[in-house]
């Protein structure tokens, strides 16, 4: 799936803009990571590992100076799984079946300024166009209510209490049903 721009980049509230994440921004990205998910730290690697596997699916909201104060990662995945914390993977699964929301992150600088809904309906959107039933992510810290305003409904496939035990008491499968008039567009492959 890409998440192509729709016309020029859209300035948000504040004038802070979400740009395609590329290397020299991991380092930002591990920064607000570590900021907004204190208790299930990701390295480095994972990161470099999501974007590499799924460029087009990682954004960054940069500062003036270009100072990550925001992240989003997503890429295919299995319907009713999720990848373990903090774990490097070695391809999309030929399998996959959703579009899987790794994390949407922001730093407090700018949290609630209005950037992430833009955001999420924008990967929703593409993800729809490309054939996607659905948008899947695991809520942590007491996001429940935050994906729910955003069209996201708890859903427990079985043994997903077992995968879920990594991230936490409070860690929920989250699904958002997308335009069931699509055929699910192929994975595509990188090189």
């Amino acid at each position: 799936m890409a998440i192509r721009p729709q016309g020029p980049e859209r300035a948000l509230p504040g004038d802070l803009i979400w740009r395609a994440m590329t290397a020299t921004d991991l380092d930002g990205v591990v920064e607000v990571a570590r900021i907004a998910f204190p208790d299930h730290p990701e390295d480095r690697a994972c990161f470099e590992n999501r974007l590499a596997l799924a460029p087009d699916s990682c954004f960054v909201l940069p500062d003036a100076d270009q100072a990550v104060r925001g992240y989003l990662v997503a890429y295919p995945w299995r319907p009713g799984s999720v990848p373990a914390l903090n774990a490097l993977i070695d391809a999309i699964p030929e399998d996959a079946g959703v579009f899987y929301l790794h994390d949407l992150a922001m730093h407090p600088d700018v949290r609630g300024g209005g950037y992430t809904r833009p955001m999420i309906e924008r990967l929703a959107d593409q993800a729809s166009a490309d054939g996607w039933p659905a948008l899947a992510l695991v809520a942590v810290n007491d996001a429940t209510a935050f994906w729910a305003r955003n069209g996201f409904g708890v859903e427990s496939p079985p043994g997903m209490a077992e995968k879920l035990a990594g991230y936490g008491p409070d860690a929920r499968y989250m699904v958002r049903p997308l335009s069931r008039n699509r055929t699910r567009a192929p994975v595509l492959q990188r090189p």
